[in-house]
């Protein structure tokens, strides 16, 4: 993989990974933290349209963006065209550097409702979202969905096909179908596919997990550009991992000193994106990040048990040093 830039409508980014929209996770201090280790650019938790139209508070928060973020889309969810063109027109007081509409997400609350990937088996309801937002957009607007429902009904290349038709700038695929929400092994050939078959740039999403993954995916799929999920979990280092892997720089692993440094410069990132919150209260956004920052550890189950419970930076810190010491003791 040679270091150089891919094109995304009006941006210009380094062809190496993005941190991909997840629920819950990649909320701003994960964004902040992912940027400063080389992520590519970021997307943010999904918003609902609804919430954005009728004033609710936290929907907003989550398009809050701030530079050190950027570049950073705005992903929406929703299954109406009014709903999704008047929270488009809304958001851009936001300046995100695009909008992403969610057309992947398997979770039953979403689908419920007809949006995420429960709009693969309507495209033309799919279309009709795509140009409210376009419409009402000042940025590029840019679609993220799965194969298709489920194996019987793989229709990620018709869908694909539909989504330029319709005016998205870009697609990302995730190289699953709803039914397999997060389980087996994504498709990276199907990736191939719906990048042959359209004129829009693609970003291939699904079981990257390190540098050779990564390339891989490049060269199997020929997609414009990588986009990270799961494998970022208590892994920022997996950007600069990408990074270095595409200027053909060597690249060393993170120490376990180094791995527990990252993990409380993280909680402390979430305690300061929270200051409405009491830090007892926001402490608790941080123990499935610690979590996984303790995933390879000596006495792992044991730590991730200790993970659970904090309720303090300092109960964050002395679990560092056990963990440390664990690793230095093995």
């Amino acid at each position: 993989m040679s270091q150089n830039t891919t094109r995304l409508g009006n941006l210009t980014l380094p062809k190496t990974a993005m941190l991909a929209p997840m629920a819950g996770v990649a909320d701003r201090a994960y964004r902040l933290l992912c940027r400063e280790f080389g992520a590519a650019g970021c997307v943010s938790e999904m918003v609902s349209v609804k919430g954005l139209c009728y004033g609710d508070k936290a929907s907003a928060e989550l398009c809050t963006i701030t530079d050190d973020e950027r570049p950073t889309g705005l992903q929406l969810f929703g299954s109406e065209p009014e709903f999704v063109g008047r929270a488009t027109a809304l958001v851009q007081k936001f300046q995100p550097d695009w909008i992403d509409l969610n057309m992947g997400c398997p979770v039953h609350k979403v689908v419920a409702i007809g949006a995420g990937s429960a709009l693969m088996q309507d495209i033309p309801l799919a279309q009709a979202l795509v140009r409210a937002a376009v419409k009402e957009s000042s940025v590029p607007v840019s679609v993220k969905f799965r194969l298709g429902w489920d194996k019987n009904s793989r229709n990620a290349v018709a869908f694909a096909q539909a989504m330029e038709d319709a005016g998205a700038a870009w697609i990302t695929v995730h190289g699953r179908t709803k039914e397999q929400l997060y389980s087996g092994t994504a498709d990276w050939n199907a990736i191939r596919e719906v990048k042959q078959a359209v004129h829009i740039p693609v970003i291939g999403n699904g079981d990257v997990k390190n540098a050779a993954d990564c390339r891989a995916m490049y060269d199997q799929t020929g997609c414009d550009l990588v986009m990270i999920g799961r494998g970022s979990y208590g892994n920022p280092f997996v950007f600069r991992e990408i990074e270095a892997d595409c200027k053909g720089e060597p690249y060393t692993p993170p120490t376990s000193e180094q791995k527990m440094d990252v993990m409380l410069r993280h909680v402390r990132l979430i305690l300061a994106c929270n200051p409405q919150k009491p830090p007892e209260i926001a402490i608790r956004e941080a123990r499935k990040h610690a979590a996984w920052y303790i995933t390879g550890f000596p006495h792992a189950a044991k730590l991730r048990a200790a993970c659970y419970q904090l309720d303090s930076y300092e109960t964050a810190q002395r679990l560092a040093e056990a963990a440390i010491f664990a690793a230095k003791s093995k």
